[in-house]
C-alpha cells in the first residue's frame, strides 16, 4: 500500500501551524524514516497518517485513496501501528493478542516468540522480560496481517542485551510491509531507505543515510551529536 500527503498543513489553533506544505510519496513495500527534534511535527505527521486527525489543507491518501473517504474500521484493518509504551493486559497470552488462537500463534511463530498461548500474564507484564513485552506488541500488530505497518519509538526503550533480538524480529515484521518508523535515535532508522528530516513543520532534508551524513546539514548534525561521529 502506497501512502501520500499531498500539500498537507495542519494546525491545533488557527494561526499556529503545526505542519505546513508537507508533500511526501511513501511507496509500497518500503521503508521509510521520518526524524527531527522534539515539535518538531513527527506526533502530528503520525496523528495525520492514522486518521486520528484531518490535514487543515492538503489530503492524506492510501494507494490515492483520501482517508477521509475510508471507514474508520477498514482503515484500522489496513495499519498496524506499534508504540513505544508496551501495554500488557491482565489475562492469557492469547487475550493479549485477540482471542484467534491459530493467528496468535503464527504471529508468536513467526517472531520467534516461544510463549504458550494459555501462559497468564500480569497487569503490565511484569512476569515478561523486557524484550518479551516488545516482542508481545510486534505479535499483537502483525495478528491483523496489515499492509501498512507503523513504528512510532517502536524499539527506545529496548535495552542492549535484546536489542539484537528484537531488531531480528522487527525485520521479520516488517517483511513485505509498507513501513514508516517514527523516531529521535538515528540508528533506528539508518537502514531506512529514505529518511525525512522534519524541522519547524516542514521537511527540511530526505534522502538515505549516506546521503544525507554527505550534505552536512541537519540530519549530519544529529549524527555527529548521537553517534559521537559522523559515519
Amino acid at each position: 500500500e502506497a501512502l501520500s500527503l499531498e500539500g498537507v498543513s495542519f494546525s491545533y489553533h488557527e494561526g499556529t501551524p503545526v505542519l505546513t506544505g508537507i508533500d511526501l510519496r511513501i511507496p509500497a513495500g518500503s521503508h521509510v524514516g521520518i526524524i527531527g527534534a522534539t515539535g518538531g511535527g513527527k506526533s502530528t505527521l503520525l496523528n495525520l497518517l492514522l486518521r486520528f486527525r484531518d490535514p487543515s489543507e492538503g489530503r492524506v491518501t492510501i494507494d490515492g485513496v483520501d482517508l477521509r473517504t475510508l471507514a474508520l474500521d477498514d482503515l484500522r484493518r489496513r495499519i498496524g501501528l506499534v508504540l513505544q509504551d508496551v501495554h500488557v493486559f491482565p489475562g492469557t497470552v492469547l487475550d493479549n493478542l485477540g482471542g484467534d488462537a491459530n493467528a496468535a500463534r503464527r504471529a508468536l511463530d513467526t517472531l520467534g516468540l516461544d510463549l504458550p498461548l494459555d501462559r497468564t500474564l500480569s497487569e503490565g507484564g511484569d512476569n515478561l522480560s523486557r524484550g518479551e513485552r516488545q516482542l508481545l506488541t510486534f505479535a499483537r500488530a502483525l495478528v491483523g496481517d496489515p499492509e501498512v505497518l507503523v513504528l512510532d519509538e517502536a524499539t527506545s526503550a529496548v535495552d542492549p542485551a535484546t536489542e539484537a533480538r528484537v531488531q531480528d524480529a522487527l525485520h521479520r515484521l516488517q517483511a513485505g510491509r509498507t513501513t514508516v518508523t517514527v523516531a529521535h535515535r538515528l540508528r533506528t532508522v539508518r537502514c531506512c531507505d529514505r529518511i525525512y528530516v522534519l524541522s519547524g513543520g516542514k521537511i527540511a532534508e530526505a534522502g538515505n543515510h549516506e546521503e544525507l551524513i554527505a550534505r552536512g546539514g541537519l540530519y549530519a548534525a544529529l549524527s555527529q551529536l548521537q553517534l559521537g561521529a559522523v559515519t
